[in-house]
């Protein structure tokens, strides 16, 4: 997700605990969406607002999945984690290898 397109992000106590809720930190989060990230549609989450997945590196030694949704706010367009986790040694494995092919 481009830098130019969000304003920042939409923190308050209900989704900053269910995100660290996982070990992860605010910080953590917020810098998947610094480094090279993968975005993609959340379709079977997205009964009431569009959300999206986004797997990336926390700047830390394991890749991070983070569910989140996109909202106005006064900066303009604000991403809102819903939820985020560090990915499993599976979901390790794929990322890397789909990483290393965009990489070619």
């Amino acid at each position: 997700m481009s830098s130019d397109l969000v304003g920042g992000f939409d923190w308050d106590d209900g989704n900053r605990i269910k995100c660290e809720k996982h070990g992860v930190t605010l910080a953590e989060i917020e810098a998947v969406f610094q480094h090279t990230h993968r975005i993609a549609p959340d379709i079977d989450h997205s009964s009431v607002e569009i959300r999206y997945l986004a797997i990336g590196s926390g700047g830390g030694l394991r890749p991070i999945f983070v569910a989140f949704t996109l909202r106005d706010g006064p900066s303009g367009l604000l991403i809102r984690p819903v939820s985020a986790r560090y990915m499993h040694r599976k979901e390790i494995e794929h990322y890397d290898k789909s990483v290393a092919q965009t990489d070619q």
